[in-house]
């Protein structure tokens, strides 16, 4: 399982999918190449990785890397919510579409990202997973941007 890493009084969580191979292999989100366009996308806004909440939907990598079907995500979102609970971060980013639609439902990701959305109390900031910016280089100047919105948002909050 990776339950998942970071500060438990981070201003911002990101949640993804699930673990990937990389991360099945070391207990750790977002280590692999994706986690590493997210350290950098991170740093652009001088935010160190050990300083925001960093998990995913399920805590346990899907057999070939398919996306979690809604019986996983719902097995693991009670751990999810009791680790959104604990934390209580000011912004919650859910990085692509499985981790969008699990936590806000609604649109796709690329009809949202970079914007806020509130549900129950929760301010979301959909973006875009990094992953997708490795597969589709033209992505990176998008997630760069949103970084920066986050940048900004968590400038007015401190």
């Amino acid at each position: 399982a990776v339950p998942g890493e970071g500060s438990p009084y981070a201003k911002v969580m990101i949640i993804g999918e699930a673990p990937g191979y990389n991360e099945d292999l070391q207990g750790r989100p977002f280590v692999g190449p994706a986690g590493q366009l997210l350290d950098e996308l991170l740093e652009s806004i001088g935010i160190k990785r050990g300083g925001v909440f960093i998990t995913n939907i399920v805590k346990c990598r899907p057999p070939n890397n398919r996306p979690p079907r809604v019986s996983e995500r719902m097995a693991c979102r009670p751990y999810l919510v009791r680790q959104m609970g604990l934390v209580r971060p000011k912004i919650v980013c859910p990085m692509g579409n499985t981790a969008l639609k699990a936590l806000v439902g609604g649109l796709p990701i690329g009809e949202t990202h970079g914007k806020m959305i509130e549900k129950e109390g929760v301010a979301y900031l959909p973006l875009y997973h990094p992953a997708a910016a490795l597969y589709d280089a033209s992505l990176n100047s998008v997630l760069l941007m949103d970084f920066k919105a986050l940048g900004l948002l968590l400038g007015s909050e401190a």
